[in-house]
């Protein structure tokens, strides 16, 4: 990924402008640098996509792969239309820039920025107001650098982690700082700020035949996978799980080139999770090579430090770990980009919740004088020791809460009363409901009638945007590759959300327009696969490996001191886990886990 960052101050004769920009660049050791400075503004690209232009008075930064309109043209000459069409246009300019990227626009004179990141997400961006300016950047390691930032922690942020396990936008782990939606900007002067949605997607279910679908479908992920291939990042390799969408982009990738696809995958000597033959699978069915790396607990309790001192903000995906060795490990065959399969599921409606929530929409159709005078009250007072009548009353419980609070039932904290878990010092300081009111806001912005278009909408902020492709964008970064999603090509995003449901899902079955419209290109096997990706025995490997145990142990204890969690949760949470419920209460540990790493290295 290309680091961009900058500042612009809001009165001149400050000075110190380019020691500024040599700071914040000092924590985005990437190259090549580009950077623009006059007074009282700078910005600056860290990387091989980016560029810092300035045209008609405006300095530009672009990181990604922007395009204008469906043109694709050099920075410069993309540069200097932007620069016209911003002049004349403002940020009404942004929805003639398509592709992944984010951008700054900087008027020195007028003392205004405009900020923008892509329509998924994929390339970051964060900002802080500050007394005399806005400093702003994809990385917060590089505002931290800035002079006049202000890097306390934000109480709201450690909750709204501990709910996501990762710090969802707009917030971020700093007070007073935020960070960009996908398809949003912000406009900021000395006396204005204005922030909006160039792009919102068009929910309009088409009529074509089936079959007509299908062969477009399979046109847009040719276009999608060719237009993420650069000669100047050769050679170019593929994440491959053995999935729909890694092994629909390897076997695309294998239809554009002569020499066989160098595919990467990995494998963990646990059962359950080990995926490599399905990797395998399709690896051979393209013809592709497969290169796997096998995790280890040794190389988890390894990687931990680096993950934490990597990424900007406490980050508790645990699969970080497995998308970090497979990309190292292609770095070290020389492979310098990589092309992931991210999106596909939150496009066709392959995540299981989907189906889950369909179930609920049948109790949502019965009258509701029959739900409130016979069912509920039936349901709600019948014996918990009975398996089947334990599962009705929960189903019942479930089905009552409202969209889209009900898929987030499961939640650690709503499983447990939160002034068991937090102290009431800690609770003070924070909304309980931040995290249900982000959801809503998300899931409502999709502006569609569809329940299910309602769910994707959100999961392209809360698991695409704001967790899988964080993952996969630092982990590479911190390999040292270069990573593009041809799932999230804005073209074929566009063509998704025309798909009418019956054909997304049929019945309960996920993904059944992609796997009846790919149905002769990929193998069985891999359309009869359940979805998994690179998940990590984490919990099971705690219980076994003492190396691994002692660090979690050592981590959950240097939390303990900070005072946010009550002691006797944290007892209780490390008992479950020790007494045979370690992979589910493992998760949890980890969260936790790496929060105090992340503080440890930044705080």
């Amino acid at each position: 990924m290309t680091n961009l960052c900058g500042w612009i101050g809001f009165t001149a004769g400050r000075g110190q402008t380019t020691e500024m920009a040599e700071a914040m660049l000092s924590a985005c050791p990437l190259t090549p640098v580009n950077r623009c400075v006059r007074e009282p503004a700078f910005c600056a690209t860290a990387g091989p996509a980016g560029q810092v232009v300035e045209s008609r008075g405006l300095l530009i930064a672009l990181a990604g792969q922007p395009r204008w309109q469906r043109e694709t043209l050099e920075a410069k000459a993309l540069a200097e239309r932007l620069a016209g069409a911003f002049l004349e246009r403002g940020p009404a300019c942004l929805d003639q820039v398509h592709g992944h990227f984010a951008l700054a626009i900087i008027d020195p004179a007028r003392a205004t920025v405009l900020l923008a990141t892509d329509r998924l997400g994929i390339h970051p961006l964060a900002y802080q107001i500050t007394a005399d300016g806005v400093v702003f950047g994809s990385s917060l390691n590089s505002l931290r650098r800035h002079p006049d930032f202000i890097a306390d922690i934000n109480p709201q942020a450690l909750f709204d982690y501990l709910y996501f396990h990762m710090v969802p936008s707009p917030v971020t782990i700093y007070r007073h700082t935020s960070k960009l939606l996908p398809g949003q900007y912000v406009l900021i002067e000395a006396d204005r700020f204005d922030a909006g949605f160039y792009w919102h997607p068009e929910y309009r279910d088409r009529h074509d035949p089936e079959a007509a679908l299908a062969t477009e479908l399979k046109t847009h992920l040719h276009n999608a996978v060719e237009r993420c291939l650069d000669p100047a990042l050769a050679p170019t390799g593929a994440f491959l799980s053995g999935g729909l969408d890694s092994s629909t982009v390897t076997g695309v990738y294998a239809g554009l080139t002569d020499s066989p696809v160098q595919a990467y995958s990995i494998g963990f000597e646990a059962e359950g999770y080990d995926e490599t033959p399905f990797a395998r699978t399709s690896a051979d069915h393209f013809g592709a090579r497969l290169n796997t790396y096998y995790v280890t607990p040794e190389d988890v309790t390894s990687a931990l430090p680096l993950l934490a001192r990597a990424y900007d903000e406490p980050f508790g995906n645990a699969s970080a770990v497995g998308a970090y060795y497979c990309a190292r490990f292609a770095r070290d065959e020389g492979i310098r980009c990589l092309l992931a399969g991210d999106g596909g599921d939150e496009l066709f409606a392959g995540n299981a919740r989907y189906a889950k929530q369909k179930v609920f929409a049948v109790y949502d159709a019965l009258p509701g004088i029959l739900k409130r005078s016979l069912i509920e009250p039936l349901a709600l007072h019948l014996p918990q020791g009975v398996p089947p009548l334990r599962k009705l009353r929960s189903y019942v419980e479930q089905a009552r809460l409202p969209m889209p609070e009900r898929m987030e039932s499961y939640n650690f904290l709503h499983r447990t009363p939160l002034q068991e878990i937090f102290t009431a010092d800690f609770l003070e300081g924070i909304a309980p409901d931040d995290p249900i009111r982000n959801i809503r806001e998300a899931y409502q912005r999709a502006d569609s009638d569809s329940m299910l278009k309602s769910m994707l909408h959100l999961d392209w902020k809360i698991t695409l945007a704001d967790n899988d492709l964080r993952k996969v964008s630092h982990t590479c970064q911190l390999a040292g590759v270069e990573v593009r999603y041809p799932m999230l090509d804005q073209e074929l995003v566009e063509f998704s959300t025309g798909i009418p449901d019956r054909l997304l899902m049929r019945g309960l079955e996920l993904r059944s327009f992609y796997k009846r419209s790919l149905r002769d290109f990929l193998p069985a096997a891999t359309l009869e696969k359940s979805k998994h990706g690179f998940g990590l025995p984490f919990g099971v490997w705690m219980s076994e490996d003492q190396q691994l145990r002692e660090l979690a142990y050592d981590s959950l204890a240097g939390f303990r001191r900070r005072g946010y969690l009550n002691p006797g949760y944290l007892d209780r949470l490390t008992d479950a886990h020790r007494d045979g419920h370690s992979a589910y209460y493992g998760v949890m540990i980890w969260v936790i886990m790496m929060l105090e790493l992340w503080l440890q290295e930044h705080a």
